[in-house]
């Protein structure tokens, strides 16, 4: 009886060994994620979604599309955004708000991406840097306007719609029936005739 307990207690045991060994063996033949940082540097590429550091997209104009808005601010869980701006007159006579400094707090900056999510004019995202280390925490706040950058205006509107002309409207397609429509009529299509 002791003998053959021992037996099934071997192979349950050689059963489970083989199982972790099945996983072991699978995964020596799959293909190598590991990055070999640094010694691949200047050929390393970091995927699509890597949240680095946090900058502020400027055109070769130096323009950008920040509008100060303070949204960005408002949302950092962390407080790890500063916003300053300033009321100027316009040339037609209106007050606007114009960016003087979009500071940023590195060392403070948890990557949540809420100040991304938050921002309605595509002002701020995220670069694949991720060499942020530094000596002086002083270097963690980072100014991510370029000095002497501005706001990047938009085009002008035209002042009104296209008026439709009877020619446009021979040439759009008729709307489709409601839904309620077009279900009667199928059921009445769809009766047998006597």
């Amino acid at each position: 009886m002791q003998d053959k307990n021992y037996i099934q207690g071997l192979l349950c045991g050689v059963k489970t060994l083989a199982v972790g060994l099945r996983t072991t063996m699978r995964e020596l033949f799959t293909k190598k994620i590991t990055q070999q940082y640094p010694e691949n540097r200047k050929e390393l590429v970091m995927f699509d979604r890597f949240r680095g550091s946090l900058v502020m997209p400027h055109n070769e104009n130096n323009e950008h599309k920040c509008v100060g808005c303070g949204l960005c601010m408002m949302a950092c869980p962390n407080n790890s955004i500063n916003v300053v701006t300033e009321m100027v007159a316009t040339p037609d006579g209106k007050k606007k708000k114009q960016l003087l400094r979009h500071e940023y707090n590195l060392g403070s900056c948890m990557f949540c991406m809420l100040c991304v999510r938050a921002c309605p004019h595509d002002a701020i995202t995220f670069d694949q840097s991720f060499e942020n280390a530094v000596f002086d925490r002083s270097k963690l706040i980072l100014q991510l306007n370029q000095p002497g950058s501005r706001l990047l205006e938009k085009p002008a509107r035209s002042a009104a719609p296209k008026a439709a002309t009877p020619a446009d409207d021979a040439t759009t397609k008729p709307k489709d029936k409601p839904m309620a429509e077009a279900e009667a009529e199928t059921k009445t299509d769809n009766t047998p005739s006597k």
